[in-house]
């Protein structure tokens, strides 16, 4: 009894028996039990957790959009050729790529399809245009044309871009690509109420 006190004291444990008898185990039984509740507890949250990542959608793809952007730029700079970010409204969908007839073909094409809940929407650019970069800019845009974010060496962002790209899904307030008013980048604006302003 001593040494058992003894090694009770030393570990906190008390000695080990010769017969510990049976062990406790779950039953199966249990384990049924256990996984309906788990089956009901996934049925009943999946529709929310579907809903929060469909809500997700749109600023997603916004912010892959604001990071193309950020792309296009540093791309031009360290290039040394105009980038194009042509946006096709109809279908949905977004290419990166160097302006033609700067190289010989285009190289790195970037294409990005937009998820199929979330509508692009892109305002043109002002009627009234001040020039900042020193390279030459295409002509404004031809009605009817795609709109076309032209990424300029020197850093800047062609007057002729379009100085807004908006993406809405379903009634969820819209999220807003703005270009800055220097002509240098674009940035995000969360929490826009719907607008009507559309190209």
């Amino acid at each position: 009894m001593e040494t058992e006190a003894m090694m009770r004291l030393a570990t906190g444990h008390p000695p080990p028996r010769d017969n510990p008898g049976p062990r406790r185990a779950f039953t199966l039984v249990e384990l049924v039990v256990v996984l309906s509740l788990l089956v009901i507890a996934v049925g009943v949250a999946a529709p929310s957790f579907k809903a929060f990542l469909k809500g997700r959608n749109e600023e997603n793809e916004a912010r892959r959009f604001l990071s193309l952007t950020r792309y296009g730029t540093s791309r031009a700079v360290s290039e040394g050729v105009p980038v194009d970010l042509v946006i096709n409204i109809k279908q949905n969908k977004y290419t990166m790529a160097a302006s033609g007839g700067y190289t010989e073909s285009k190289t790195n094409v970037l294409s990005f399809t937009v998820d199929q809940n979330v509508q692009m929407q892109v305002l043109p650019q002002s009627s009234a245009l001040t020039t900042q970069s020193n390279f030459w800019t295409p002509s404004a845009m031809r009605r009817g044309a795609l709109p076309i974010i032209h990424f300029q060496p020197d850093g800047f962002i062609s007057d002729n871009s379009p100085r807004r790209i908006m993406f809405i899904q379903g009634t969820d307030p819209e999220i807003w690509i703005v270009e800055n008013t220097n002509h240098t980048r674009y940035d995000i604006e969360l929490g826009h109420a719907k607008s009507t302003a559309r190209y």
